[in-house]
């Protein structure tokens, strides 16, 4: 089974992911890291001296090389319908919504994301835009403002096992 974690940047993608990979025993991977280890790049490198284009390729590729357990993926997966098609047809795709305002607190000081780097017009336009994409690929969400880790795993464990077997192969 793969079970992949999508969400906005700051969503906590990569806590939950590492919450999910203790309470069900299976392997992780977060895909920016992922990334950074097969290129020896940071992805603000990637995004300054190849472009955004070029760091989709190197997703979609590091998605489909991931073959099993809890995949925490970047915030812009969604952007490739190949990536959402992939998801779709091999593992659980979990969207963990969480709003603006909680990410604008959590990321406010942070400079290591090329994309939130942008006026406040154009990150709340691209949460917008991207929310939609979420919502329609997702197969559980599990709301996470107000929540604690604890609570969002444990929510997203009870969901995935109420799941159809033929669904989390």
């Amino acid at each position: 089974m793969i079970i992949y974690l999508i969400g906005f940047m700051g969503s906590g993608k990569t806590t939950i992911g590492e919450k999910l990979q203790e309470q069900l025993q299976m392997e992780y991977t977060d895909t920016d890291e992922y990334i950074e280890k097969m290129t020896g790049r940071t992805i603000p490198d990637i995004f300054a001296l190849e472009g955004e284009k070029a760091f989709r390729t190197y997703e979609t590729n590091a998605l489909k090389e991931i073959t099993s357990g809890v995949v925490s993926t970047g915030g812009g997966i969604v952007e490739t319908a190949e990536n959402i098609s992939f998801m779709k047809d091999n593992g659980v795709v979990v969207y963990l919504p969480t709003s603006l305002n909680v990410i604008e607190n959590r990321l406010h000081d942070d400079q290591s994301r090329p994309l939130w780097k942008q006026p406040a017009a154009a990150r709340a336009a691209l949460f917008a835009r991207r929310s939609l994409l979420y919502e329609s690929t997702a197969d559980i969400t599990v709301e996470t403002d107000h929540k604690t880790v604890e609570e969002i795993s444990a929510e997203v464990v009870s969901l995935l096992g109420n799941r159809p077997v033929q669904d989390c192969q």
